[in-house]
């Protein structure tokens, strides 16, 4: 292609014809491409259309490896889908990234400008500013050792009934009546990852080597402070997070302990057990929304349609073009993500249904992703397409509350009876998410700035106080090596450290379009959309306004979004909710 109108911009560039193409691509097939960017003459009058080549390259080359990471996801057994997503995101993306902050740096140095491109390239400086060649290897090395993370996990099994299931097709089990079956179904599931703890352990002991040297080679103290830069948290700092945790000490620790006493008396228990805490107090059996993938995918398809046409319409586009990988089965990796293509401008689902109530909650967050990367790929360049996690995860997590008024049948999966206990389940799980938040974002802090993050067994005492703080209600007496185990199961700290306080963030958010939209759906719909399609031309605090919004690490706003919770709780269990 012709990068501009100026003789003096007139350099041909091949770009890739479309990540297909790119299938069995090494770094040595790419370098070229990125060579020919970074040698072509740019200027402030030529800048535009430079980063029109530079965002193309980028779409093709991000969207191919992401389609290796996709396939291998979908089947860590599979040798060759292991090699083809190690190549990329071991040996070719590390080299992306030095080549991205090398061409940032041409750009920064011309002086260009935009008002819209204002975020994007403080993004650049930082990048820049914090870029260490020393550090490429040991990104390489981190993505290994995250991809043998997803190999240990979503090989993990477990008898049931004498036949072989995944981890996550024991949760159902968790929600029965019969107390006996849920505590084997917890034991079963604690003693899968308990069995790979001193694997897990050591993979850890490395990935935490690996990232304080990132942070050391790149003139930080710690792990931490370096973590902030990269992830460029211009809004808000480790102090503002400390306040957060404080702030869920006090509000919404104390909620969940009241809702764990309901619990207790509901279920006539002398204490509540961990195998306890997932069972439907609202319904003598639990709720089963769906039994295969057609009934899963058609009624969140009436959903979407009922919310919000363009949204629905999207959604169906997703489903149409086999953009969903939705059900649980041996191989597949833990969890659930959505992810961009950005080349064809298209988001891919990806998670492990097994049937429950959870399921829908987690099809519809990350439909929420999917329609923020719909909205913002309007952006004319790639890097303004996406924003930070905290106002990615704003657009997911008010998706899973908004649309809550049309879960009923006949346009969603339940029962008046079954969306009121589901309601319930999901409002309850709202205020224990603001803990677990603050606990694994707590103890993201512990392991990188204490001194004693390279002990695996320091590791283990320090999550069991930090649970111990925030996690009240629960009786985990006998139990202490099961409840170590909870921290092993999240992969945010093995694969993306300090990603988590976000969802927090995100959920008081959230709770705060969901209170607006009590009273003025269509309104608070539109805002949310004019937030989506923004992407990251604006900083967060006005991506968060623009949704009708504000960041909150205080107590005092912390405390008025609880509040409303628990009443609403209050109101759903006495039968006096509309």
């Amino acid at each position: 292609m012709v990068l501009g109108p100026s003789q003096e911009c007139r350099v041909t560039l091949a770009i890739p014809a479309s990540p297909q193409t790119l299938v069995d691509a090494t770094w040595e097939t790419l370098a070229p491409h990125y060579e020919a960017l970074a040698s072509a003459p740019v200027s402030r009058e030529t800048a535009e259309a430079w980063l029109r080549a530079w965002s193309e390259l980028s779409a093709v080359v991000d969207e191919a490896g992401t389609l290796a990471m996709i396939a291998y996801t979908c089947d860590t057994a599979d040798p060759a889908k292991e090699a083809a997503n190690l190549r990329w995101s071991s040996e070719i993306f590390p080299k992306v990234g030095e080549q991205n902050v090398r061409l940032a740096e041409r750009l920064v140095a011309i002086g260009w400008s935009r008002d819209d491109m204002a975020v994007v390239l403080d993004e650049f400086r930082t990048d820049i500013e914090i870029f260490r060649e020393a550090n490429v290897p040991l990104f390489a090395e981190l993505e290994e050792h995250s991809a043998a993370y997803q190999k240990i996990t979503g090989g993990l099994e477990a008898e049931w009934e004498g036949e072989r299931v995944t981890i996550p097709q024991l949760q159902p089990h968790l929600k029965v009546r019969d107390r006996a079956v849920r505590e084997r179904a917890f034991r079963l599931g604690a003693e899968a990852y308990l069995a790979q703890r001193e694997a897990l352990a050591a993979l850890f002991d490395t990935m935490f080597a690996l990232r304080q040297r990132l942070a050391a080679n790149a003139g930080f103290a710690n792990y931490m402070e370096y973590a902030f830069r990269a992830k460029h948290r211009f809004d808000y700092s480790p102090a503002d997070c400390a306040r957060f945790h404080a702030a869920v000490e006090a509000t919404a620790a104390p909620a969940v302990e009241r809702l764990m006493a309901h619990r207790r008396e509901s279920l006539g228990v002398a204490t509540v057990r961990p195998w306890d805490t997932l069972v439907q107090l609202e319904s003598e059996r639990p709720v089963r929304p769906f039994h295969d993938t057609a009934g899963f995918v058609e009624p969140a398809k009436r959903i979407f349609d009922a919310l919000d046409p363009e949204l629905g319409g999207q959604f169906r586009e997703m489903a149409e073009a086999g953009l969903l990988d939705l059900e649980s089965r041996p191989g597949k990796a833990p969890g659930g993500y959505c992810t961009k293509l950005p080349w064809r401008g298209r988001p891919f689902i990806f998670m492990n249904a097994v049937g429950v109530p959870d399921d829908v909650n987690t099809l519809v967050h990350e439909a929420g992703h999917s329609f923020h990367d719909f909205a913002a790929h309007r952006q004319p360049f790639i890097w303004q397409r996406g924003t930070g996690h905290e106002a990615a995860e704003l657009a997911s997590m008010s998706m899973e509350l908004l649309v809550t008024p049309h879960l009923t049948q006949p346009t969603g999966y339940y029962t008046p009876a079954e969306a009121r206990a589901v309601e319930i389940e999901q409002l309850e799980d709202v205020l224990s998410s603001l803990v677990h938040i603050a606990s694994v974002d707590a103890f993201q802090r512990w392991i990188y700035t204490s001194g004693e993050g390279h002990d695996a067994a320091a590791r283990d005492a320090a999550w069991l106080q930090l649970r111990a703080r925030f996690e009240r209600g629960v009786d985990w007496t006998g139990l202490e090596r099961e409840r170590v185990s909870r921290w092993y199961r999240q992969l945010h700290i093995f694969e993306y450290p300090f990603y988590y306080i976000e969802y927090g963030i995100a959920q008081l958010g959230a709770l705060q379009l969901w209170r607006d939209a009590q009273h003025d759906p269509v309104g608070t719909m539109q805002r949310y959309k004019q937030a989506l399609a923004l992407g990251g031309t604006r900083g967060l605090p006005e991506i968060y306004a623009a949704a009708g919004a504000r960041l909150i690490f205080d107590e005092a706003g912390m405390r008025e979004l609880v509040d409303l919770v628990e009443a609403r709780l209050l109101a759903l269990r006495e039968g006096h909710a509309s």
